[in-house]
């Protein structure tokens, strides 16, 4: 499989082991990573032409993308200032 860009340890790449760690601990944030997974993928698809969609369709996938990161990066906020 090719490189699929906007990972999340690309986008933390300094709170990798606390998402780990954090993932095994706290069943939100489990789901909410396996989400943004799920979506990511589906966006790199819809962008490489393997599942053309409509622009409404990737700018929609998008916003859910960038919510997910939102909620994910304040959880990790959060867990640091703990």
């Amino acid at each position: 499989m090719s490189h699929v860009p906007h990972e999340l340890a690309e986008e933390f790449p300094d709170k990798v082991e606390l998402m780990h760690t954090l993932r095994q601990s706290d069943a939100h944030l489990a789901r909410l990573s396996d989400e943004y997974h799920e979506i990511n993928r589906k966006i790199h698809r819809v962008e490489t032409d393997i599942e053309p969609r409509s622009d409404a369709e990737i700018t929609r996938l998008r916003k859910i993308r960038l919510a997910l990161k939102d909620e994910i990066a304040g959880i990790l906020r959060t867990a640091e200032a703990s």
